[in-house]
């Protein structure tokens, strides 16, 4: 079947040189059309879209989620083998009296742990409702996972006041309060 050009041209109606020029014509608005349209955007498309971005936001986030909390777990982990590892036993009849959340806790040692407690060459390490006793290289290590278990030895050295009546009188080390 031929185009509605062709039998135009053979009824002799239009000339061939009408005819390119209107198939110019047509062909020149075709490509402006094309250029200005507009891409015509599918709602179902841009909601499918967003749903899988929100979707991968909330994924993102219980992965941090889990990934946080197996981080932890681990330096739990390690904090446990730390203090399985380097544990000092200790028992005996001196009390060792320190501070805990706030709170005055005492442990019975041997004197000469006392001495060590005193000294800062062992440090307490608490987990849970368990205090036991680590070397400070140790507790260290463990005050860089987590510095809250860790009971810090009390300062000897205190800044002196200069008005302070008291200063010619030294405390003694080992003054059990």
């Amino acid at each position: 079947m031929a185009s509605l050009q062709d039998q135009l041209l053979q009824a002799g109606l239009v000339d061939k040189k009408k005819a390119k020029q209107v198939s110019k014509e047509k062909r020149k608005q075709q490509k402006v059309a094309k250029k200005s349209a507009q891409p015509q955007i599918d709602e179902t498309k841009l909601a499918a879209q967003q749903t899988r971005a929100e979707k991968a936001a909330r994924d993102r986030a219980l992965n941090a989620e889990r990934d946080a909390a197996a981080q932890q777990k681990a330096i739990a982990a390690q904090i446990k083998q730390l203090v399985e590892t380097n544990r000092q036993p200790y028992s005996g009849e001196t009390a060792y009296n320190f501070t805990f959340d706030k709170k005055i806790k005492s442990i019975y040692v041997s004197e000469e742990l006392r001495d060590h407690l005193i000294a800062g060459r062992l440090v307490i390490v608490v987990q849970g409702e368990r205090f036991d006793l680590v070397p400070r290289v140790i507790a260290d290590k463990i005050a860089e996972r987590n510095a809250e278990i860790v009971v810090k030895p009390a300062e000897t050295s205190a800044p002196v006041d200069e008005d302070d009546p008291y200063a010619d009188f030294q405390i003694p080390d080992d003054l059990m309060w």
